[in-house]
């Protein structure tokens, strides 16, 4: 009877050890109280603009879960560092964020090369990086297993563009795009899907502009001595605008179709009443839909927080249900482990996108939609 009790004694006393243990090496982040989720992106320059919007967007969700309890408990506190869209300055703040803000895992990264960089990061630590804005394919297909994408390919958007072109008789596209090896992949890949899809065997002609916007007349006269019937543009709003005037100042007028990371409506308040004939491809479904309950949320949330609606900022909203939706899966106890198992395992829908991360890709979203710009800044599908 003795040794029953002593060995009673034993297991409780291991057990509540056990317990204690687990406690006091609870993963990094996850607070009694708090989940702390970490960001490096670029936050001024033009592209700025639109990534302060996605997270605008994204603060919406997590300010309404904070308000009712958090995630089984826990209040999401996001820290936000700026890498400038420098490699070497993303890694400094990943680092920073898992040693100095101890950060569970990150959110909404931007940017190829910053990516590329900061993915030995990511698969050292185990932090799992959810959501994104303007990154490459190449980078994706390097960063599986650490990151999930939310948004479509570049290949799907030149595929979706392509395709639309072909249906409406146009067979000779031209592409703008950055001079970087971002922009040149994205060249790759509109030329794939224009043999692919098209009604040509290669693009009519493609011109870069640099990061800084330089280049613009260039590119203009390269663009119009191709005899383009539209160009597909991938470069930041500043430079759409500068090159669109550029070309109609020589006569031409091409239809212009920008990929998802051209600002429609930012475009419009430059050139305003004589903007004409701009499209976009979106990666999200139509913010203003009054059939989607999360559009129609994300509308009444914005308007009470008094910020603008628009793509950039749906885009963010919707990453930020993502997240949410991830956490929740993670159990009551997350672990990075367990959250990357949720990610993996995640096949759903939300706000409008279906969403599938079971297959071989680190993308989960393939909806790619067209909307034109109108001069007032509006979007029209």
């Amino acid at each position: 009877m003795t040794d029953r009790r002593s060995l009673l004694r034993t297991f409780v006393g291991l057990s509540v050890a056990g317990w204690a243990t687990r406690g006091a090496a609870a993963e990094p982040g996850i607070g009694k109280d708090e989940i702390l989720v970490g960001q490096s992106a670029v936050l001024t320059g033009p592209l700025g603009v639109s990534v302060q919007a996605f997270n605008a967007g994204a603060k919406l969700v997590f300010d309404g879960v904070n308000a009712q309890g958090g995630i089984n408990g826990r209040k999401l506190r996001l820290h936000v560092l700026d890498d400038e869209l420098k490699p070497d300055r993303a890694v400094a703040n990943y680092q920073a964020l898992l040693a100095e803000h101890k950060v569970f895992c990150f959110f909404g990264g931007v940017g190829s090369g910053t990516i590329a960089a900061a993915t030995p990061v990511l698969r050292d630590s185990g932090a799992p990086l959810i959501g994104n804005y303007a990154l490459s394919d190449s980078v994706r297909e390097k960063a599986k297993g650490a990151a999930y994408f939310v948004r479509a390919s570049y290949a799907r958007e030149a595929e979706k563009l392509v395709e639309h072109l072909a249906t409406i008789g146009i067979t000779r596209v031209a592409v703008a795009h950055l001079a970087n090896p971002g922009g040149d992949e994205v060249l790759t890949l509109v030329r794939a899907a224009v043999k692919a899809h098209g009604k040509a065997n290669d693009v009519a002609g493609a011109a870069g502009v640099k990061n800084d916007g330089s280049g613009v007349a260039e590119a203009a006269q390269s663009l119009v001595s191709a005899n383009a019937q539209a160009v597909i543009m991938f470069l930041s709003s500043s430079s759409v605008t500068k090159l669109m005037q550029a070309i109609w100042a020589t006569g031409s007028s091409p239809a212009i179709y920008g990929m998802s990371i051209v600002a429609g409506d930012e475009v419009a308040k430059v050139l305003g009443k004589d903007l004409r004939g701009l499209a976009t491809s979106q990666v999200v479904p139509y913010p203003w839909s009054d059939a989607e309950p999360a559009a129609r949320e994300y509308r009444k949330r914005s308007e009470a927080a008094k910020l603008n609606v628009g793509y950039a900022g749906y885009e963010g909203y919707l990453n930020g249900l993502v997240l949410v939706e991830a956490l929740r899966r993670a159990g009551r106890e997350p672990t990075r482990a367990g959250l990357h198992a949720a990610m993996r395992a995640m096949k759903t829908r939300i706000g409008g996108m279906d969403l599938d991360f079971t297959g071989n890709s680190a993308t989960g979203s393939r909806f790619v939609d067209l909307a034109h710009v109108t001069p007032a800044g509006k979007f029209r599908r």
